[in-house]
Order: C-alpha cells, then structure tokens, then sequence
C-alpha cells in the first residue's frame, strides 16, 4: 500500500488556482450533483472548498430555488469562483466566503445541505472538519463528502494519471499524482468517519478513482 504524502492545505498562489481552475472537471462535477440531488438536497446549501466555485452555478441550474455559500481556505480561490460567478446568472443565490474548514463561521444546524468535493486529501486531520460539517448540518439533512481515494501501488496511480488527466499539462499531470498520493483510503476514512460522529454515513465507492462520506435526507 502507498504510503500517503501530504499536500499543502491551500493552493493559494494564482498559478494554482489558474491552473486548476482550466482543468476539465465537467463530467465528475456533473455525477457529484446528480448524487446531490439523489440525496434529496435543497434549500441552503454549504460548499466547504468551493476551490474557483465550479459547482454552486450547477447546482443552481438545477435547483432555481436553492442557496449556496462557498468557503475556502484560498483566497486566490475565492476570487477565481467570484470572477466565474459573475458569468452566471446566479449572483445574487450564490455567495462566496474565506473560510477554515475546521473553523465553520457559521451556527449549528444553520445548512439544509452541506458538501465537499476533493478536499479531504488537502488535510492532514480532517477529523475536525468532518466534525464541523456535521455541526453546522440541519439533522435529517444531506451531507456529501467526495474525495479521491489513494492506489494501492505507484503503477495503479500512474494508470490513473495516464487514463485521467492525459489532455493535461504535465503541471496539472502532477497536480492530480500528488492528490492522489495525498488521498486516504476508504478503509481510513472509515475510522476517522466514526471518530468524526459521522458514524452514520455510508462510504460509497463512486469511480476508480473516487469514494463517498454521505447521508441522505432524512424521511
């Protein structure tokens, strides 16, 4: 089994969030709302690492009368999902916030639905963010968490480089790799869910590449 190597917490250089921000996440994005709405999703949503701000404008598409607050960690993130929003016409349903997310500026069960897409492997213990995700979450509310899940070997991640990110630059070739080998794996996010008070929610296995944290609504 690869052992994991930390990422940093926050791409916060504009070379980063640029470079991640030109990345084709088009298809995965579109499978994590779908599984959003699956859930039964709606109302005042929380995107915790909402990164250039992808993901609220689809969800609005799809739901004209959700809210949603991005946070980041980044501030150059930040202005990159304030720059996209404004090609939207969802500017005054989306909002977007620099935020910690171990540290939720936010009141307990404040969210109808709270998520995060590939995140977790920028953590190094996200046991706390785990915690306040499920704080900050109306009970009975969805929560999804996704994230990538580490190879079990240096051939299996380079595979995955070579399938996934082969219309890349090598920048963000390497970008992916590090993610990858930053990621945990379902068996670790497992524990760190139940010390996490999230012992509740089902670890999916979505792609070959990606796994699950969620609950559904509740009812």
């Amino acid at each position: 089994m690869l052992e994991r190597i930390l990422e940093p917490e926050a791409m916060d250089t504009p070379a980063e969030a640029e470079s991640y921000d030109s990345m084709d996440h088009t298809q995965a994005n579109a499978a994590f709302v779908t599984r959003l709405f699956e859930l039964g999703a709606s109302g005042r949503m929380l995107d915790i690492g909402t990164g250039p701000g992808h993901m609220p404008p689809m969800i609005c598409d799809r739901d004209p009368a959700a809210t949603i607050v991005g946070v980041d960690l980044a501030h150059q993130m930040i202005r990159a999902a304030e720059r996209n929003l404004t090609r939207t016409p969802h500017g005054t349903r989306i909002t977007y916030r620099h935020m910690d997310a171990k540290e939720l500026a936010f009141s307990d069960g404040e969210f109808d639905a709270v998520y995060s897409n590939t995140i977790l492997h920028h953590i190094p213990d996200p046991r706390p963010f785990l915690m306040e995700a499920r704080r900050v979450l109306r009970p009975g509310a969805v929560l999804l968490v996704r994230d990538l899940f580490r190879p079990a070997t240096h051939e299996l991640l380079e595979s995955l480089v070579e399938t996934h990110a082969a219309g890349c630059d090598d920048r963000q070739r390497g970008l992916f790799a590090d993610s990858l080998h930053a990621a945990f794996t379902p068996e670790e996010l497992r524990a760190i869910a139940d010390e996490s008070g999230l012992a509740d929610a089902k670890i999916v296995i979505d792609t070959d590449r990606h796994m699950s944290l969620q609950l559904p609504a509740a009812g």
